[in-house]
């Protein structure tokens, strides 16, 4: 199953978790396993979404299968996506009705360091010290 137009799902966490989880709050790092796990398998990326407790039925999730620019779903692993949805069983029945693939990257998380962790927490917490929106 090569070059499938995919969409990255990552969670959207409060920075005060940064300490207990630091991949869940850190989209971009998210976000970067996603695209690793497609170009690894020749997909691409064409959506990029930050979600948080998000209803498995939400238009947001689907206006871009619909509308015929996704073809299937991406997210870093299963904990990303119990954050990111407000019931994975759900979401994952959707996709299968639809017929829509959803796959987890499951490649190996970065071990954060305090320098990591403050990057993260600069990027997240300051929009002028180069916050991105990623």
């Amino acid at each position: 199953m090569g070059g499938l137009r995919m969409a990255a799902i990552a969670s959207l966490t409060p920075l005060e978790e940064l300490d207990d989880d630091p991949f869940l709050v850190d989209t971009r790092g998210q976000r970067a396993m996603c695209a690793r796990w497609a170009e690894e398998r020749g997909h691409t990326i064409t959506r990029h979404l930050i979600v948080h407790g998000l209803r498995h039925d939400h238009r947001g999730l689907w206006a871009d299968v619909e509308e015929g620019r996704v073809d299937g779903f991406v997210t870093p692993n299963t904990r990303v996506l119990a954050r990111a949805l407000a019931s994975v069983d759900r979401f994952t029945a959707e996709c299968a009705r639809r017929g829509v693939p959803i796959e987890t990257a499951d490649l190996a998380e970065p071990v954060y360091d305090a320098a990591m962790k403050a990057d993260v927490h600069r990027r997240l917490s300051m929009p002028t010290a180069g916050y991105d929106g990623c």
